[in-house]
């Protein structure tokens, strides 16, 4: 007798269930393809901040920098190098000075490397890996052997002996330059989490845990290239040298590796002279619903330690990816909610208009016995049934909007730029300088391919936003219908 009912009554209001499925359907689909961009470019940003950190890299942990005292060095100024009075070597008249230094950023803070243990040993952490931040600094020049000659005194260089020869050009000139590029320090072992788990091997191979403890080096493309280095080939560091094992890039299109170069870690603390220090961990959660609370127990753990996770970092993703995240973040949220409410305000306005019209027949029902609790089942049911065919229809066109966006494939620019905090201690970061925040991921820029995810709760929701929308209406409708009394209609009868 219900579903008879139903049918009939649903047959008989072609024109109210159209509308009321119609805008229904609109809401719900609009609500799908907001959702599943949302999520499409959450993946983006993922990628983007993957290609810098590593994959599986959730959470990141660096010591906050102290500002550097005067005088003390990288307070703001540029590096020294000091040469004794018997550096380098002479020949011809020329004397040749080569220096090589393996240090630390400025703005860049190494600390012990037991706070590995204890962020491992945090509640829910998968797994962590520590690594160690490096530039390689070399000085190299040529100069005049001044010994040759004798050296001037006062202002008046004609009084005051001969003039030095030699140098590099031959009369007594100068050549003098500063070669500087990134290292990084890792544990081989670590493969799961960090930056090498977030790059293509190219050539040769990857370090290995055998590897620990010898001078082996994996370099970046882009840098080897420059270099002119290709594997076997050797690279120098701190003054020894590395045989170059393998070539990686960064695993997505035009974003850049972490460092120049990967060295072991135990290695590259010692040639640093930070023997048990490093700068940065790297954090794999167990679960992304874990995230918070290990971010909450690590900085309980260590407060010094400045702890980060990719959400913090997302924030500050820059280019036409973060114009795609404001847009469905503002915009398109707002728009999904005054959509959707004036969807449901539709459904139930034509409800209660079905229902005043349908005064005698509710009426004479209830003269013949119907309960108002069954004539509130038959309003409701009736909603119900016209949000589930809104649900339907809504749910193909926001599967056909996703179609649609994931076949014209937009392409969005993303540069991960962040606020070094070495800027406001008046240094300056590199490439591979640190953890999130640091400056390392200001030069990384990508074109990211933006693919919109059908998932199985963006259906979900929207059958869920159908239902409640059609008992919604049909709760408020049948409630006016069972206010409904029998005399009313036995007089519009009469």
């Amino acid at each position: 007798m219900f579903v008879t009912y139903l049918r009939r009554e649903l047959a008989g209001r072609r024109k109210q269930t159209a509308i009321v499925a119609i805008g229904m359907a609109l809401a719900i689909a609009l609500v799908i393809i907001v959702n599943a961009v949302s999520s499409g470019v959450q993946l983006a940003q993922s990628t983007v901040l993957a290609s810098v950190y590593g994959v599986g890299t959730d959470i990141t942990v660096s010591q906050t920098p102290a500002a550097p005292t005067e005088g003390e060095a990288g307070a703001g100024g540029p590096a020294n190098f000091d040469f004794g009075a018997d550096a380098g070597a002479t020949a011809d008249g020329t004397t040749t000075v080569s220096q090589s230094r393996l240090s630390v950023d400025r703005g860049t803070t190494a600390f012990d490397v037991t706070a590995l243990d204890t962020v491992s040993g945090v509640d829910n952490v998968s797994a962590a890996a520590a690594t160690l931040s490096l530039s390689n600094t070399t000085f190299d020049g040529a100069l005049p052997d001044f010994s040759a000659g004798t050296p001037p005194t006062g202002d008046d260089t004609a009084t005051g002996g001969t003039p030095p020869s030699g140098g590099p050009d031959g009369a007594g000139g100068s050549s003098f330059s500063v070669d500087s590029f990134t290292v990084l320090g890792l544990d081989p072992a670590d493969e799961a989490v960090g930056p090498l788990s977030a790059v293509s091997l190219t050539d040769g191979r990857s370090l290995e845990s055998t590897d620990a403890g010898t001078n082996v080096a994996v370099l970046d493309a882009g840098y080897a290239t420059t270099a002119e280095l290709v594997v076997g080939d050797t690279v120098a560091i701190a003054g020894t040298d590395f045989t170059v094992v393998g070539l990686v890039t960064a695993s997505s299109a035009d974003a850049t590796t972490a460092s120049n170069v990967y060295i072991p870690l135990d290695v590259a603390q010692t040639l640093s002279g930070l023997t048990d220090q490093v700068t940065d961990i790297y954090v794999q959660a167990a679960s992304s619903t874990d995230i918070e609370q290990i971010q909450t127990d690590v900085e309980t753990a260590l407060p010094d330690a400045t702890v980060q996770t990719q959400s913090d970092l997302a924030s500050s993703v820059s280019g036409s990816l973060s114009s795609a995240s404001d847009l469905v973040t503002n915009l398109g949220l707002w728009l999904s909610l005054i959509v959707l409410a004036a969807a449901f305000l539709i459904a139930i306005l034509f409800t209660i208009s079905g229902v005043t019209r349908r005064t005698r027949e509710f009426g004479t029902l209830k003269a013949i016995g119907w309960s108002n609790g069954r004539i509130v089942r038959q309003v409701a049911g009736e909603s119900l049934v016209q949000g589930l065919i809104g649900g339907i229809v809504g749910i193909a066109v926001g599967l056909a909007g996703i179609l649609v966006i994931n076949l014209v494939a937009p392409t969005l620019t993303a540069g991960a730029a962040t606020t070094d905090p070495a800027s406001a201690l008046g240094g300056t970061g590199g490439p591979g300088g640190g953890g999130f925040g640091q400056a390392m991921v200001e030069a990384t820029t990508s074109d990211i391919v933006l693919q919109v995810p059908v998932t199985v709760s963006v259906i979900l929701i929207a059958v869920g936003l159908a239902v409640l929308g059609g008992l919604l209406a049909g709760a408020i409708g049948g409630w006016r219908a069972s206010r409904l009394s029998p005399s009313e209609a036995l007089r519009s009868i009469a």
